[in-house]
């Protein structure tokens, strides 16, 4: 792998990171840094939070470059590196409710279109992706954290700040929802 970093795709860079690369860190960061903090945001409003998971994602990231696996297991960097984050959020929605009120995940929806809505406009078909856009915002939620995000029940349930309960009504909810709208 030669070159130089801004010529490499993520899944390189996170070898060359593997292997104590301070450019391509710096490279992957400069390129993943700025969607990575928009879905943290669309998860979590506590900006000391989404600041806290950021750094600990890319330190996570450093430190484990090396087990990561990549297109020999089917999976991305920016799959990898979300997968991190996603779960390092988790752990500080954990140990903020120790301390405090676990924050709430954002229950209206945002003014602004969501990265994963517009991926999925983009790879899910017309009625699929129509489906989908019917689906309550609650139901869409849970579906995004457990399809998407590959978030277990728990990981989803501290996620959204609901419980594990809800959680697994609502994937069935839409479940069946999705059924009946292809069907």
């Amino acid at each position: 792998m030669r070159g130089k970093p801004a010529d490499l795709d993520e899944e390189q860079l996170v070898r060359r990171v593997a292997r104590g690369d301070r450019a391509a860190f710096e490279e992957l960061y400069r390129r993943s840094a700025p969607w990575l903090t928009v879905r943290l945001r669309r998860r979590c409003s506590d900006e000391q939070i989404v600041a806290e998971v950021l750094q600990e994602t890319y330190l996570a990231v450093w430190r484990a470059a090396g087990a990561f696996a990549g297109s020999a297991t089917d999976g991305t960097a920016v799959g990898w590196l979300w997968t991190i984050a996603a779960r390092r959020l988790i752990d500080a929605f954990r140990r903020r409710a120790h301390h405090a009120q676990p924050p709430s995940a954002a229950a209206a929806e945002p003014a602004a279109r969501a990265a994963e809505d517009e991926v999925l406009e983009g790879v899910v078909g017309d009625e699929v992706g129509d489906a989908l856009r019917r689906l309550a915002p609650e139901l869409r939620q849970v579906l995004q954290a457990m399809v998407l995000d590959g978030l277990s029940v728990r990981e989803t349930s501290v996620l959204l700040g609901v419980p594990e309960g809800t959680v697994k009504t609502r994937a069935r909810r839409a479940r069946i929802a999705m059924r009946e709208a292809l069907s």
